[in-house]
């Protein structure tokens, strides 16, 4: 059965369809109308009339119209200047949505202090034998930074490297290019080398009384010398220490900051364990002070009155192993 519309509406359908088509073709129309830009980023150091212009005619796209800022900066140009240049071009009219300016920026590649530094060190190990590890540059003033185009992918060089073993100061050209005869930028630093040593600093921010777990620590190498003498350094286990304040995130750990949890507390009554080849004695005994894993406590027998030095080995025990064993049976009262 097919379904067929009543004549009298034929005349009304096709009258809006023929809306339909109309308001599609003008709105297609508009979009592809010449319209201002607004925020743009340009790599070269010229700008065309397809950078500030959405859908220029491909003929004049290329045209270049203004200079560019310069490399990672930014600048603006005012929509009457742009629209005069496509005016002069044969442009028609450009839709400006409002804006009376475009805001420009140059793209660039920005080299700062870190690779400038890896560069120095990676030449002072090859020219002077120091080892890149363990050496660090402390630049004079604020950090150097190299900025070139963003096309420029080659290498951060040092050349002209020299050190004064004495005074440590060190001078180098840095450089990047495909090859030393084709440098794409370069400048020259000042600094000292610095001797490095590997730190624990708090990975996050720390709460007091919160316990360390062993990704809360990460290891950072820094210049010695502003390195205070009781930093913690490399190889301390932290993981299960509390902290006693609060740490910030990237501050040095220091012991004043970290305590151990205590697993005994004064007054508490413990298992005392001593164990040798052939012997294993086990009793109850009081904690005359509180310790951490490790510590010596002094323990005593509530009923013999016998006072013993004790290792704490974990959460209510401790440990008696220097104890001659007639002393520790002494400590026990018979039953």
């Amino acid at each position: 059965m097919t379904l067929r519309h009543p004549p009298q509406r034929r005349p009304a359908l096709a009258a809006g369809l023929a809306i339909f088509a109309m308001v599609a073709a003008t709105s297609a129309s508009a979009a592809d109308r010449p319209s201002l830009r607004g925020d743009v980023t340009v790599v070269g150091d010229l700008l065309t009339l397809g950078d500030l212009v959405a859908h220029a005619p491909a003929a004049l796209a290329g045209t270049a119209l203004f200079r560019a800022p310069s490399l990672g900066q930014s600048g603006t140009i005012q929509a009457q200047r742009v629209l005069g240049a496509a005016e002069t071009l044969g442009l028609g009219p450009i839709d400006t949505a409002g804006r009376t300016q475009v805001t420009v920026t140059r793209a660039a590649r920005h080299v700062g202090a870190s690779e400038i530094e890896a560069a120095i060190r990676k030449r002072l190990a090859g020219q002077f034998g120091m080892d890149p590890s363990a050496t660090g540059i402390s630049f004079d003033g604020a950090g150097p930074t190299l900025v070139v185009a963003p096309t420029v992918t080659g290498e951060v060089t040092a050349t002209d490297v020299t050190l004064d073993r004495r005074s440590r100061r060190v001078q180098a050209t840095i450089w990047i290019g495909p090859s030393a005869g084709e440098r794409q930028a370069q400048i020259r630093v000042t600094g000292s080398a610095v001797d490095l040593v590997e730190v624990a600093v708090a990975g996050r921010a720390l709460a007091r009384g919160e316990t360390v777990r062993s990704t809360d620590v990460v290891l950072e190498r820094r210049a010695r010398d502003l390195v205070p003498a009781d930093a913690i350094l490399d190889g301390t286990p932290l993981e299960g220490r509390v902290a006693r304040r609060a740490v910030g995130v990237g501050a040095l750990m220091r012991p004043a900051d970290l305590i151990r949890p205590e697993l005994v507390a004064r007054g508490d009554v413990v298992t005392v364990t001593y164990e040798t080849p052939g012997v294993s004695l086990t009793m109850r005994a009081k904690v005359s002070e509180g310790g951490a894993l490790g510590d010596t406590v002094g323990i005593t027998n509530p009923q013999s009155k016998k006072v013993l030095q004790a290792v704490v080995i974990g959460p209510g025990r401790v440990s008696v192993s220097t104890a001659p064993t007639g002393r520790l049976a002494a400590a026990i009262p018979s039953p």
